[in-house]
């Protein structure tokens, strides 16, 4: 696999990373999609260790013994060197590599950056504008720094299971890896920011980022309210707002519909929609205070009308007037005939797999998509890398034999 196309934001920017399974993937799948030039660096396999990405062999779906949809998913356009860092001869490896490079990414424990000389101050010496960017559960010092961390436990300390959920129910976590993504788009953005500020003062520095700091810092409003006011925000029937109403879901009469009457005008088309134009002129409902005060009221009213139309006809009612989306289920959404409008899925040839379709990154360049390529085999671009990096034929053949190099 060559490096990105030219053309993208960070096309010759080479970023060597040091990362496994989701929210390192995650960070440097953005700085890919954006044309930056990532060397992923996994251990080569070793007697009966497969080496390697983890989530090579994560999930149900694989593509060969040392792939996955999983691993595809957070490894689309990148290359893979597969090297032993705990090697000496890795390490003076990854040392020329280090030179040439414009940041090195991690997503170990906190501890291990400085034991593998992942730090600034280890790698400053062979390269001062390198950027050393660390994203790891706790952070690189403290009590935690050895600690290993996963999204679900980071959510349950951060209070996310605690304001999740129906009221009265067990704590509840996000379906989905919510703080491993939102670390690794944190990462992303400082990395990238790094890299400015190094490229216009010659001086890079250390960037770290920690699951535990951005999980609680997404906690916003309510942690500010609570830190100056004492009050906590509770559980609201039906996914609730904590202080709107209505702004929450609805049955239908054949599912859900999510409603969200943010502002006053959104507020009385929903009424005229429903057929209830004399609601927003009940001094019970007449503003945001007496309608909160007033849910049950307000609900027992809205419920009946609410029950008598499907979804679908509800949304061609209320689309585009009235904020509102169904609840689908995950299939559904997938299937959401608005995705091929938006361009949201794209596909792409995997050597042991065609047409392999998969999400598309978000962000858009002069209005256009930007394009899909494979994650790569394990050690598929070790020749290469090292190659380009000044080794001869003969010394990578002997790293090879020695195990260093895969």
């Amino acid at each position: 696999m060559s490096a990105q196309p030219a053309g993208l934001p960070l096309a010759g920017v080479r970023i060597l990373t040091v990362e496994q399974y989701g929210a390192g993937p995650f960070a440097s799948l953005y700085l890919a999609d954006m044309g930056a030039d990532i060397v992923k660096i996994e251990p080569p396999p070793a007697g009966a260790e497969p080496g390697g990405d983890a989530s090579r062999r994560s999930g149900p779906y694989r593509l060969g013994p040392g792939d996955s949809l999983f691993f595809q998913a957070f490894n689309l356009g990148k290359r893979s060197l597969a090297l032993d860092l705990r090697a000496p001869r890795g390490r003076a490896v990854f040392s020329r590599l280090a030179a040439e490079a414009d940041a090195v990414l991690n997503n170990l424990r906190g501890d291990q950056p400085e034991k593998l000389g992942l730090t600034y101050a280890a790698l400053s010496p062979i390269k001062p504008a390198l950027v050393c960017a660390h994203l790891s559960g706790y952070g690189r010092s403290g009590s935690r720094a050895g600690w290993p961390a996963y999204d679900y436990l980071v959510q349950a300390e951060a209070g996310f299971l605690d304001v999740t959920g129906e009221p009265g129910a067990p704590p509840t976590r996000m379906g989905l890896s919510i703080v491993d993504y939102l670390s690794g788009v944190t990462m992303a953005f400082a990395l990238t920011a790094a890299l400015l500020g190094a490229a216009r003062s010659g001086r890079g520095r250390d960037v770290d980022v920690s699951l535990f700091d951005v999980a609680l810092h997404q906690l916003t409003y309510p942690a500010v309210w609570h830190l100056n006011e004492g009050g906590a925000i509770e559980r609201r029937p039906r996914s609730g707002h904590p202080v709107i109403v209505p702004c929450e879901l609805f049955p239908t009469a054949d599912g859900w519909l999510y409603v969200m009457c943010v502002l006053p005008k959104f507020w009385r088309a929903f009424c005229d929609a429903l057929g209830l134009a004399g609601l927003p002129d009940d001094p019970r409902f007449a503003s945001p205070e007496a309608r909160l005060v007033n849910r049950d009221a307000l609900i027992a009213l809205i419920d009946p009308v609410m029950r008598r139309a499907a979804t679908l006809d509800w949304m061609g009612r209320l689309a585009g007037e009235v904020p509102a989306a169904p609840v689908l289920t995950l299939p559904e959404a997938l299937a959401n005939p608005y995705l091929a409008e938006s361009g949201a899925i794209g596909a792409y040839d995997h050597p042991l797999r065609p047409g392999i379709r998969a999400m598309v990154n978000p962000i858009r360049l002069d209005g256009a998509r930007l394009p899909v390529r494979p994650g790569p085999a394990l050690g598929q671009d070790s020749y290469a890398v090292l190659a380009a990096a000044g080794l001869s034929p003969n010394e990578i053949a002997a790293l090879r034999r020695e195990g260093v190099v895969a």
